[in-house]
This record gives structure tokens, C-alpha cells and sequence, in this order.
């Protein structure tokens, strides 16, 4: 057995993560030690395994395991936290945390809130990854009778990670998980698919749920709540910034006119620390 891997426990608006130094060890946990970490009867429990990494181009690189054991693109509420440790560690105005799905820079937004530039939206539906050409600003997908489908036409977007957005007010348990895990891995989604449920309360907020891919439905979700705003602003919903209430706080969301953007700006906490043994 190897020795003990210290970790911090985080979590940012309730999506919650056990976080790895990796800077000066390697850590790379198998799929079944990952799903063996994440049972929250008997691991630690988490939504997401992170590991923080050398980088050659940034200040870190950010590497995710989701609770099913795959390996995934990138986490938004996840940047904020790993930002804020690094802030913490160098006293930096910002740092910039590469991922596999593309860089982002993290500034300190007040006490224990981070600001993460999340990058431009990718929205061509060959970025989603789609299996087909499509408009992504409504793609052909429903659930329900087809003659009278119960939600339809999602927006899609890749925020590093492929996420489509339904617009309903059907927000309970049963309907977004049975939902979300019919829609996850659909055909349509080669890479599978981050899937939201999002009712537009004004033009400037938003009540969002999201079934995650390879976690479940969790309290929150970065990405998922950018790719909301996004999905929302296209379709002529929202303006381009609204506050994302999810089921562990608000994330406030920024589509930057000039930059094009994205800005996600939301608490961090701290729960514990510990030990893992792989």
C-alpha cells in the first residue's frame, strides 16, 4: 500500500470535491479506487476527485475524475476552488489553471468568492461534440410522446465539456434524474453529455438543476450553469449576465459583450482535511 495522500475537502455552492497537491507526487488513482473514494457511505465522499499538477504553461494543471471513475474535461465549481488555493499559497492577484478542456484564469471576488474566466462558449455542434450537424442553439431532441414531448429543443454548449440545456419549469428529483440519466448517454452525444434543466424566473435569473455526467445530480455545476446563461442569452431568455440559483447557492454569470467570455463568480468553502490510501 502506498503511503497516505493528504487531501482538502471543498466544496463551491455544495458541488463538492476531495482535492490532491499533486505538485510534488504522482497520483493516479484507477477508476475503481476513484468509485470506492466517492461513496459517501463508506469513502470520503465527493462529486468530483481533483488533482492539482505541474504545468508547463500555467500556474497549475487541473486534472478531474468524476464519482463514476472517468476521467472528464474540466469543473467549473472545482476552478474556483483550486483558484483560491493557489491564491492563498502564492498571494497572486490571479493565477491561470490549465485542464483538458482548455485554461482558465481565477481572481479573488471578496471573502472565500472567486471569479473564474471561463473562456469563450464553443458552439459549433462539432465543439459540443454532436454525432450530427445541428443548430445548437435548439437541437432535435425531446423526452416524451412524440406528438406531445415533454421537454424539447435544448440549447447546446461545450464549456469545455458538452452540456445541453432544456428550458422547463419541471425542476423536481424524479423528472431531472430520470431525465438526465435517459439523456447523458444518448446517442447523439458521442463524449455524452452534461444535462440542465433551467426555468428563467426573470430576465436576470435563473433556477437551475443539472444532472452531471458520470456524478449524478449535484447541488451545482460551473459549467453547467455558464452554459445556461449562454444557451438563455441565444435564445433571446436573459440579457448576457443573470445569477444562477442552484440547489446549494447562487453562481453569478457574466457573457462578456467584448471578450466573448464567460465570467463565473461564486463562493468557496473549505469542509476538512485528511488522508487517502490508494
Amino acid at each position: 500500500m502506498s503511503a497516505p495522500t493528504p487531501f482538502v475537502k471543498m466544496n463551491g455552492a455544495g458541488n463538492d470535491f476531495v482535492v490532491v497537491n499533486a505538485l510534488d507526487r504522482i497520483f493516479t488513482p484507477e477508476a475503481a479506487q476513484v468509485r470506492a473514494m466517492a461513496d459517501r457511505q463508506t469513502g470520503e465522499g465527493f462529486d468530483q476527485l481533483i488533482a492539482i499538477e505541474p504545468s508547463a504553461t500555467a500556474d497549475a494543471f487541473m486534472r478531474v475524475w468524476n464519482a463514476d471513475g472517468g476521467a472528464v474535461e474540466t469543473c467549473g465549481n472545482a476552478l474556483r476552488c483550486v483558484g483560491w488555493m493557489l491564491l492563498q499559497a502564492g498571494g497572486a492577484d490571479s493565477v491561470v489553471i490549465d485542464t483538458l478542456g482548455g485554461p482558465a484564469t481565477a481572481r479573488q471576488a471578496g471573502s472565500d468568492r472567486i471569479t473564474v474566466d471561463m473562456g469563450s462558449p464553443r458552439l459549433d455542434w462539432q465543439d459540443i461534440p454532436l454525432a450530427e450537424e445541428m443548430d445548437t442553439r435548439g437541437i432535435e431532441l425531446q423526452v416524451g410522446p412524440i406528438d406531445a414531448p415533454v421537454i424539447h429543443t435544448p440549447g447546446a454548449v461545450s464549456m469545455g465539456n458538452p452540456h445541453v440545456v432544456f428550458f422547463t419549469d419541471r425542476l423536481d428529483d424524479a423528472f431531472v434524474t430520470g431525465s438526465g440519466s435517459l439523456i447523458e448517454h444518448h446517442p447523439l452525444f458521442p463524449e455524452g453529455v452534461n444535462v440542465g434543466f433551467a426555468h428563467v424566473l426573470a430576465p436576470d435569473r435563473i433556477r437551475l438543476r443539472v444532472w452531471e455526467r458520470g456524478a449524478g445530480l449535484t447541488k451545482a455545476c460551473g459549467t453547467g450553469a455558464c452554459a445556461a446563461l449562454v444557451a438563455a442569452s441565444r435564445r433571446g431568455l436573459t440579457g448576457r449576465r443573470a445569477v444562477m440559483v442552484v440547489d446549494g447557492g447562487e453562481l453569478e454569470i457574466d457573457w462578456d459583450e467584448a471578450s466573448g467570455h464567460v465570467f463565473m463568480t461564486g463562493p468557496v468553502e473549505v469542509e476538512r482535511t485528511g488522508t487517502l490510501r490508494l
